[in-house]
């Protein structure tokens, strides 16, 4: 188990992305998934009020579906909840913005209620809004953290010259600044920026060198690139799908794989296991998100529970 610095919540070293439950991934599956998350020795859960919403039909479905969950099983003291507000993209369709105190408190209550519990541990605010002023939403975590809705928050896709920014901010006013950074990031090489969106943040050398500085924890989604890595393992390159592919430096990508494989072969380690301990090796306290379709998928990723990379191994694959 890991203790997420500046904050008193233990978790499993992999969190448990929920994009796909109970809409790509059905109602029943996704109880099982859940389930056998839980058993596997998991307990750190990641949402969002908007996942879901792109497939018509019922809005904020993974957050109802974990809520009946936890409901069902009666384990809510046993997980911890990570969810995620103000995305501008609700319901498929952009809105002008959504980085306001009502905004947030709105998303913040419908979780609270979707999820059927009293409070979030880990809070984050899902997009940035670079050309708006955070002190509001910054000064409304800090609120809703006192009157005990929120344990701790942290920001999704924003930039480090924003992330400084928001903590001189709550230094000035004496409030908890973000406990946490939610990040594209893996063992892959890009070619451009994910999703080709310039709101989408990835971990770079400056990023890094702020969660060197900060020592505030990552959370990784997208940890295991699409899969890409176990497709070069499996031979399936081919059936990936082209546009999450395009986000890759293909030459490198191979080359890094082909260090990859070395490490396998001499340590017994798998190709998932290598994956997701290069994150979790890293010298910055990183966590993992996996996004699983299907047991098969869940049960491998779990086997890198207590699997971290060293230092040289990590360089290594680096090149």
């Amino acid at each position: 188990m890991l203790k997420i610095p500046f904050t008193n919540l233990t978790v499993s070293p992999i969190s448990l992305g929920t994009g796909g439950v109970g809409s790509s991934v059905g109602p029943d599956l996704s109880r099982e998934l859940l389930d056998l998350y839980a058993e596997s020795g998991g307990n750190l859960i990641d949402t969002a009020h908007s996942y879901g919403d792109w497939v018509p039909g019922e809005r904020s479905v993974s957050e109802k579906t974990i809520g009946r969950w936890m409901k069902d099983r009666g384990n809510r003291h046993e997980i911890v909840i990570s969810t995620k507000g103000c995305d501008p993209i609700i319901g498929g369709e952009p809105r002008p913005t959504r980085f306001t105190k009502a905004e947030l408190l709105s998303d913040l209550d419908d979780s609270l209620k979707f999820l059927r519990t009293d409070y979030i541990d880990f809070y984050w605010i899902h997009k940035d809004e670079p050309d708006r002023s955070f002190g509001e939403i910054l000064d409304t975590l800090s609120e809703e953290r006192k009157k005990g809705k929120i344990r701790y928050y942290g920001c999704s896709n924003w930039s480090v010259e924003r992330m400084r920014a928001a903590d001189e901010y709550c230094s000035g006013r004496g409030i908890n600044p973000f406990a946490g950074d939610q990040v594209f990031w893996n063992a892959g090489v890009l070619a451009d920026r994910p999703f080709h969106s310039d709101t989408t943040g990835f971990v770079d050398a400056e990023r890094y060198a702020y969660h060197r500085e900060t020592g505030t924890v990552i959370f990784a989604y997208q940890a295991q690139a699409f899969g890409y890595f176990n497709r070069l393992f499996n031979g399936t390159l081919d059936k990936m799908n082209e546009g999450f592919k395009s986000f890759y430096a293909e030459e490198e990508m191979l080359r890094r794989f082909e260090r990859m494989k070395k490490i396998m072969e001499r340590t017994g380690l798998t190709v998932t296991q290598v994956v997701l301990g290069y994150l979790t090796g890293q010298a910055v306290p990183t966590i993992p998100i996996v996004g699983c379709q299907n047991k098969e998928q869940l049960r491998d990723s779990m086997t890198a529970l207590s699997v971290a990379l060293n230092a040289e191994q990590i360089k290594f694959i680096e090149g």
